[in-house]
């Protein structure tokens, strides 16, 4: 990778996304020394301009932003870089500079938590205790939960279908995993129907 420092007096623009939700999360700048930090350490570090040196995200705040990947743009002089944000990115508290979270990404941050307690065995998680216990338990439960959501959707109780149907697809999304699938495969496959 070879970035073009030049261009900008030593500094490039770097724009922030989550890796998950692919929301735009801040903008920032990196010289040299900082992308060499960012990209040894894999936590975002930017050259601040106001305070004229090295500053890494969250190193006050706790509010880290995980290096996941790192693209360069087709003038070598602007980095993309997905992170995995902890906790918020902006400043006022919101997930994004930008404004807020954008909640159709949100299925993929539950897809996240749910791979994270099953790949590393969380012990007292409910998610990786039904994951051991094998697909056949998986299934009667997305099974019993598509009964109590076609149950509820004959009623008129609102609560009670919305929190049918949040079960329903959170057990859905562990059955992917225990397929080997995941959310962007079966989307995928609905716009290839498109």
């Amino acid at each position: 990778m070879k970035i073009d420092f030049a261009k900008g007096n030593g500094l490039v623009p770097v724009i922030i996304q989550d890796q998950i939700t692919l929301q735009v999360l801040m903008l920032g700048y990196m010289n040299e020394e900082a992308f060499l930090k960012t990209k040894t350490e894999k936590k975002v570090t930017f050259f601040s301009r106001t305070k004229n040196r090295l500053w890494t995200k969250g190193e006050t705040s706790g509010n880290f932003l995980n290096v996941k990947e790192i693209k360069l743009d087709c003038d070598q002089d602007t980095l993309l870089i997905k992170v995995i944000p902890e906790g918020a990115t902006c400043h006022k508290g919101t997930t994004s500079c930008f404004g807020e979270e954008d909640t159709q990404g949100f299925l993929y941050k539950l897809e996240d938590i749910i791979n994270n307690r099953i790949d590393n065995d969380i012990e007292d998680s409910y998610t990786n205790k039904l994951y051991k216990r094998g697909i056949n338990k998986v299934v009667q439960k997305v099974g019993e939960e598509a009964v109590e959501l076609v149950i509820e959707a004959k009623d008129n109780n609102e609560e009670l279908f919305k929190n049918e149907a949040a079960d329903l697809l959170y057990h859905y999304i562990i059955l992917l995993k225990a397929k080997g699938y995941k959310i962007q495969d079966i989307e995928n496959v609905l716009k290839r129907r498109n």
